[in-house]
Protein backbone atom coordinates (compact mmCIF):
# COMPACT_ATOMS: atom_id res chain seq x y z
CA UNK A 1 0.00 0.00 0.00
CA UNK A 2 2.83 2.21 0.96
CA UNK A 3 4.57 1.46 -2.36
CA UNK A 4 1.52 2.48 -4.39
CA UNK A 5 1.29 5.75 -2.54
CA UNK A 6 5.00 6.36 -3.10
CA UNK A 7 4.69 5.73 -6.86
CA UNK A 8 1.68 8.00 -7.12
CA UNK A 9 3.56 10.72 -5.26
CA UNK A 10 6.54 10.47 -7.66
CA UNK A 11 4.22 10.64 -10.64
CA UNK A 12 2.66 13.80 -9.40
CA UNK A 13 6.01 15.41 -8.67
CA UNK A 14 7.64 14.63 -12.16
CA UNK A 15 7.43 17.60 -14.62
CA UNK A 16 5.49 17.15 -17.81
CA UNK A 17 7.41 17.10 -21.17
CA UNK A 18 6.58 20.04 -23.48
CA UNK A 19 5.24 18.59 -26.81
CA UNK A 20 6.29 21.74 -28.76
CA UNK A 21 9.52 21.39 -30.81
CA UNK A 22 12.63 23.23 -29.81
CA UNK A 23 13.59 26.47 -31.48
CA UNK A 24 16.38 24.84 -33.47
CA UNK A 25 14.15 21.97 -34.61
CA UNK A 26 11.47 24.46 -35.62
CA UNK A 27 13.93 26.50 -37.69
CA UNK A 28 15.37 23.41 -39.36
CA UNK A 29 11.89 22.21 -40.22
CA UNK A 30 10.95 25.58 -41.71
CA UNK A 31 14.19 25.63 -43.67
CA UNK A 32 13.45 22.19 -45.09
CA UNK A 33 10.07 23.43 -46.29
CA UNK A 34 11.81 26.15 -48.39
CA UNK A 35 11.61 25.07 -52.10
CA UNK A 36 15.11 26.30 -52.86
CA UNK A 37 16.70 24.33 -50.03
CA UNK A 38 14.79 21.17 -50.90
CA UNK A 39 15.80 21.50 -54.56
CA UNK A 40 19.42 22.11 -53.60
CA UNK A 41 19.54 19.03 -51.39
CA UNK A 42 17.65 16.76 -53.80
CA UNK A 43 19.27 17.89 -57.06
CA UNK A 44 22.16 20.22 -56.36
CA UNK A 45 23.96 18.05 -53.85
CA UNK A 46 23.91 14.87 -56.02
CA UNK A 47 24.93 16.92 -59.06
CA UNK A 48 27.81 18.46 -57.14
CA UNK A 49 28.98 15.07 -55.95
CA UNK A 50 28.76 13.68 -59.49
CA UNK A 51 30.58 16.66 -61.02
CA UNK A 52 33.24 16.47 -58.35
CA UNK A 53 33.79 12.78 -59.07
CA UNK A 54 33.96 13.36 -62.85
CA UNK A 55 36.37 16.23 -62.30
CA UNK A 56 38.64 14.03 -60.20
CA UNK A 57 38.51 11.34 -62.88
CA UNK A 58 39.30 13.73 -65.74
CA UNK A 59 42.06 15.46 -63.82
CA UNK A 60 44.39 12.80 -65.13
CA UNK A 61 45.78 13.60 -68.61
CA UNK A 62 46.02 9.98 -69.72
CA UNK A 63 42.37 9.37 -68.86
CA UNK A 64 41.29 12.44 -70.88
CA UNK A 65 43.33 11.31 -73.88
CA UNK A 66 41.86 7.83 -73.65
CA UNK A 67 38.30 9.21 -73.60
CA UNK A 68 39.13 11.49 -76.57
CA UNK A 69 40.45 8.54 -78.54
CA UNK A 70 37.31 6.53 -77.82
CA UNK A 71 35.07 9.42 -78.95
CA UNK A 72 37.10 10.01 -82.14
CA UNK A 73 37.01 6.33 -83.01
CA UNK A 74 33.23 6.12 -82.48
CA UNK A 75 32.68 9.29 -84.53
CA UNK A 76 34.78 8.00 -87.44
CA UNK A 77 33.00 4.66 -87.42
CA UNK A 78 29.61 6.35 -87.38
CA UNK A 79 30.20 8.86 -90.18
CA UNK A 80 31.84 6.27 -92.44
CA UNK A 81 28.88 3.95 -92.32
CA UNK A 82 27.47 3.27 -95.82
CA UNK A 83 24.13 4.92 -95.10
CA UNK A 84 25.88 8.26 -94.44
CA UNK A 85 28.19 8.28 -97.48
CA UNK A 86 27.47 10.67 -100.38
CA UNK A 87 28.67 9.20 -103.66
CA UNK A 88 26.93 11.31 -106.32
CA UNK A 89 26.27 14.98 -107.01
CA UNK A 90 23.06 15.72 -108.92
CA UNK A 91 22.42 19.22 -110.38
CA UNK A 92 18.85 19.85 -111.57
CA UNK A 93 17.27 22.82 -113.33
CA UNK A 94 20.50 24.18 -114.80
CA UNK A 95 21.97 24.33 -118.29
CA UNK A 96 25.03 22.19 -119.02
CA UNK A 97 27.31 25.22 -118.71
CA UNK A 98 25.84 26.25 -115.36
CA UNK A 99 25.84 22.67 -114.13
CA UNK A 100 29.56 22.43 -114.84
CA UNK A 101 30.12 25.77 -113.09
CA UNK A 102 28.27 24.47 -110.03
CA UNK A 103 30.41 21.34 -109.87
CA UNK A 104 33.59 23.39 -110.19
CA UNK A 105 32.41 25.80 -107.50
CA UNK A 106 31.64 23.05 -105.00
CA UNK A 107 34.69 20.92 -105.86
CA UNK A 108 33.53 18.18 -103.51
CA UNK A 109 35.75 15.10 -103.10
CA UNK A 110 33.33 12.19 -103.34
CA UNK A 111 32.57 9.81 -101.70
CA UNK A 112 32.22 11.85 -98.52
CA UNK A 113 30.21 11.47 -95.34
CA UNK A 114 27.08 13.58 -95.18
CA UNK A 115 28.03 14.41 -91.59
CA UNK A 116 31.04 16.31 -92.92
CA UNK A 117 29.02 18.32 -95.46
CA UNK A 118 28.09 21.91 -94.67
CA UNK A 119 24.94 22.26 -96.76
CA UNK A 120 24.44 25.93 -95.91
CA UNK A 121 27.99 26.80 -96.95
CA UNK A 122 27.53 24.85 -100.20
CA UNK A 123 24.28 26.72 -100.91
CA UNK A 124 26.01 30.06 -100.26
CA UNK A 125 28.84 29.22 -102.67
CA UNK A 126 26.44 28.25 -105.44
CA UNK A 127 24.35 31.38 -104.86
CA UNK A 128 27.38 33.52 -105.74
CA UNK A 129 27.09 32.39 -109.37
CA UNK A 130 25.43 35.19 -111.33
CA UNK A 131 23.23 32.83 -113.35
CA UNK A 132 21.63 31.32 -110.23
CA UNK A 133 18.35 32.84 -109.07
CA UNK A 134 17.55 30.38 -106.24
CA UNK A 135 19.24 27.19 -105.06
CA UNK A 136 18.34 24.38 -102.68
CA UNK A 137 20.86 21.80 -101.47
CA UNK A 138 19.80 18.59 -99.72
CA UNK A 139 21.05 15.03 -99.18
CA UNK A 140 18.75 12.41 -100.68
CA UNK A 141 18.56 8.72 -99.85
CA UNK A 142 20.91 6.55 -101.81
CA UNK A 143 23.95 8.76 -101.18
CA UNK A 144 22.95 11.61 -103.55
CA UNK A 145 23.71 15.27 -102.91
CA UNK A 146 20.91 17.03 -104.80
CA UNK A 147 21.29 20.62 -105.98
CA UNK A 148 18.06 22.14 -107.34
CA UNK A 149 18.59 25.42 -109.19
CA UNK A 150 16.27 28.01 -110.66
CA UNK A 151 18.33 29.63 -113.37
CA UNK A 152 18.01 33.28 -114.32
CA UNK A 153 16.42 33.74 -117.74
CA UNK A 154 18.21 36.29 -119.98
CA UNK A 155 15.86 39.04 -121.14
CA UNK A 156 18.28 41.63 -122.60
CA UNK A 157 21.77 41.98 -123.96
CA UNK A 158 23.44 44.83 -122.10
CA UNK A 159 26.56 46.43 -123.50
CA UNK A 160 28.67 48.82 -121.47
CA UNK A 161 32.31 49.84 -121.33
CA UNK A 162 33.24 46.68 -119.42
CA UNK A 163 31.80 44.20 -121.91
CA UNK A 164 28.62 42.56 -123.17
CA UNK A 165 26.34 40.90 -120.64
CA UNK A 166 23.11 38.95 -120.55
CA UNK A 167 20.75 40.35 -117.91
CA UNK A 168 17.41 39.10 -116.65
CA UNK A 169 14.18 41.02 -116.11
CA UNK A 170 15.47 42.50 -112.86
CA UNK A 171 18.73 43.73 -114.37
CA UNK A 172 20.86 41.04 -112.72
CA UNK A 173 23.75 39.76 -114.79
CA UNK A 174 23.34 36.21 -116.03
CA UNK A 175 26.48 35.68 -118.09
CA UNK A 176 29.03 37.46 -120.23
CA UNK A 177 29.07 36.96 -124.00
CA UNK A 178 31.83 37.76 -126.44
CA UNK A 179 29.60 39.03 -129.22
CA UNK A 180 26.17 40.61 -129.41
CA UNK A 181 25.23 38.19 -132.19
CA UNK A 182 25.59 35.30 -129.75
CA UNK A 183 22.08 36.22 -128.56
CA UNK A 184 20.59 38.04 -131.54
CA UNK A 185 17.14 36.94 -130.34
CA UNK A 186 17.31 39.31 -127.36
CA UNK A 187 16.90 43.11 -127.50
CA UNK A 188 19.99 45.22 -126.95
CA UNK A 189 20.32 47.93 -124.31
CA UNK A 190 23.37 50.17 -124.14
CA UNK A 191 24.83 52.63 -121.70
CA UNK A 192 25.66 53.08 -118.02
CA UNK A 193 22.68 52.51 -115.75
CA UNK A 194 20.68 50.75 -118.44
CA UNK A 195 20.37 47.63 -116.30
CA UNK A 196 18.68 49.69 -113.56
CA UNK A 197 15.85 50.81 -115.87
CA UNK A 198 14.90 47.40 -117.26
CA UNK A 199 11.22 47.83 -116.35
CA UNK A 200 10.92 51.02 -118.40
CA UNK A 201 12.81 49.44 -121.29
CA UNK A 202 10.33 46.56 -121.33
CA UNK A 203 7.42 49.01 -121.48
CA UNK A 204 9.01 50.86 -124.39
CA UNK A 205 9.62 47.65 -126.31
CA UNK A 206 6.06 46.50 -125.65
CA UNK A 207 4.78 49.74 -127.19
CA UNK A 208 7.22 49.79 -130.10
CA UNK A 209 5.07 47.28 -132.03
CA UNK A 210 5.45 48.30 -135.72
CA UNK A 211 9.02 49.50 -135.13
CA UNK A 212 10.34 46.22 -133.74
CA UNK A 213 11.50 44.85 -137.12
CA UNK A 214 13.66 47.96 -137.55
CA UNK A 215 14.78 48.30 -133.95
CA UNK A 216 18.49 47.86 -133.24
CA UNK A 217 18.50 48.72 -129.54
CA UNK A 218 17.85 51.14 -126.72
CA UNK A 219 20.48 53.58 -125.48
CA UNK A 220 20.37 54.95 -121.93
CA UNK A 221 21.23 58.65 -122.01
CA UNK A 222 22.65 60.25 -118.87
CA UNK A 223 20.98 57.56 -116.75
CA UNK A 224 17.76 59.57 -117.15
CA UNK A 225 16.03 58.67 -120.42
CA UNK A 226 16.13 56.37 -123.47
CA UNK A 227 16.94 56.75 -127.16
CA UNK A 228 15.54 54.22 -129.62
CA UNK A 229 18.01 53.32 -132.38
CA UNK A 230 16.54 52.05 -135.65
CA UNK A 231 18.17 50.81 -138.82
CA UNK A 232 19.34 53.39 -141.36
CA UNK A 233 20.93 55.15 -138.33
CA UNK A 234 17.64 56.71 -137.33
CA UNK A 235 17.16 57.65 -133.68
CA UNK A 236 14.11 58.52 -131.59
CA UNK A 237 14.89 60.72 -128.57
CA UNK A 238 12.34 59.91 -125.87
CA UNK A 239 11.51 62.26 -122.99
CA UNK A 240 12.32 61.60 -119.35
CA UNK A 241 8.66 61.52 -118.38
CA UNK A 242 6.01 59.42 -120.09
CA UNK A 243 8.27 57.98 -122.79
CA UNK A 244 5.71 55.34 -123.73
CA UNK A 245 3.02 57.95 -124.41
CA UNK A 246 5.40 59.97 -126.59
CA UNK A 247 6.36 56.85 -128.54
CA UNK A 248 2.74 55.89 -129.12
CA UNK A 249 2.03 59.35 -130.55
CA UNK A 250 5.02 59.05 -132.87
CA UNK A 251 3.90 55.62 -134.10
CA UNK A 252 0.44 57.00 -134.85
CA UNK A 253 2.01 59.89 -136.80
CA UNK A 254 4.31 57.52 -138.66
CA UNK A 255 1.43 55.27 -139.68
CA UNK A 256 -0.50 58.31 -140.93
CA UNK A 257 2.30 60.12 -142.77
CA UNK A 258 5.15 57.60 -143.07
CA UNK A 259 7.39 59.93 -141.10
CA UNK A 260 10.15 57.43 -140.35
CA UNK A 261 10.18 56.27 -143.96
CA UNK A 262 11.58 59.61 -145.04
CA UNK A 263 15.13 60.93 -145.01
CA UNK A 264 15.09 61.71 -141.28
CA UNK A 265 18.06 61.24 -138.98
CA UNK A 266 16.33 61.77 -135.64
CA UNK A 267 12.97 62.54 -134.11
CA UNK A 268 13.34 64.57 -130.92
CA UNK A 269 10.41 64.02 -128.55
CA UNK A 270 12.04 65.44 -125.43
CA UNK A 271 9.76 68.48 -125.62
CA UNK A 272 6.38 66.84 -126.05
CA UNK A 273 4.71 70.14 -126.81
CA UNK A 274 7.13 70.79 -129.66
CA UNK A 275 8.70 67.68 -131.24
CA UNK A 276 11.36 68.31 -133.85
CA UNK A 277 13.02 66.49 -136.74
CA UNK A 278 16.67 66.30 -137.70
CA UNK A 279 17.05 65.83 -141.44
CA UNK A 280 19.96 64.39 -143.33
CA UNK A 281 22.22 66.93 -145.13
CA UNK A 282 20.80 66.00 -148.53
CA UNK A 283 17.19 66.27 -147.35
CA UNK A 284 17.93 69.58 -145.64
CA UNK A 285 19.50 71.01 -148.78
CA UNK A 286 16.64 69.77 -150.93
CA UNK A 287 14.08 71.32 -148.60
CA UNK A 288 15.88 74.64 -148.70
CA UNK A 289 16.03 74.48 -152.46
CA UNK A 290 12.35 73.85 -152.74
CA UNK A 291 11.60 76.72 -150.41
CA UNK A 292 13.99 79.04 -152.21
CA UNK A 293 16.28 79.46 -149.23
CA UNK A 294 19.82 80.45 -150.27
CA UNK A 295 22.40 78.69 -148.08
CA UNK A 296 24.95 80.75 -146.25
CA UNK A 297 28.50 80.99 -147.57
CA UNK A 298 29.90 78.74 -144.87
CA UNK A 299 27.44 76.05 -145.91
CA UNK A 300 28.58 76.01 -149.54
Amino acid sequence: MRSLEHAEHRTRQAPRRDPAPSRIAYRLHRLWLTPFVRMALRVGLPAFVLAFGVGLYLADTERREALGSVYTDLHERLKNRPEFLVNLLSVEGASPELSEAVRNTLALPLPQSSLDLDLEAARARIATLSAVATVDVRVQSGGILQVVIQERVPAFVWRDAAGIWLVDETGMRVAEVSNRNDRADLPLIVGPGAEKAIAEARQILASAGPLLPRLRGLVRMGERRWDIVLDRDQRILLPVRQPVLALERLIALDQAQDLLGRDVLAVDLRLQSRPSLRLSPYALAEMRRLRGIIPAENEL
